[in-house]
């Protein structure tokens, strides 16, 4: 039980890592000069703190998981500029925007799954 009812904030803060990482990497090899190119990793440490927070003993599981679907939401509305400049072609900027797009929805989807789980089993409302 405890293993199923940590899976969104060890999913949070995996997704935070890789975020991070996309945005460092991808600023690093295509010698952006803009913060922009940040944008991935601007997104990602929000989300790792708060699918750790989400971890620690006392702490408010519901608040943290709220805060990280919140960037993940983000993530997803930002990465929808992909279809304004996508006749610009695949390069490092609009790769990161479909990177974006594509995960943030996924991520958001999975969350509000899991929150209607939550909310149906009645875990919510024992952890607020």
């Amino acid at each position: 039980m405890e293993e199923r009812s940590n899976s969104m904030p060890n999913l949070t803060t995996v997704y935070g890592i890789l975020l991070t990482l996309w945005g460092l990497i991808v600023t690093a090899i295509s010698e952006a000069q803009s913060i922009s190119s940040f944008a991935p990793a601007l997104f990602g440490l929000p989300l790792m703190v708060s699918g750790e927070m989400a971890k620690t003993p006392g702490a408010s599981r519901k608040l943290w998981m709220h805060i990280a679907v919140t960037f993940g939401l983000l993530a997803a509305l930002g990465g929808t500029r992909f279809f304004m400049v996508m006749s610009d072609g695949l390069n490092y900027a609009t790769t990161s925007m479909l990177m974006l797009f594509v995960t943030g929805s996924i991520y958001t989807f999975l969350c509000v799954r899991s929150f209607i789980e939550a909310r149906k089993s009645g875990a919510l409302d024992a952890s607020e």
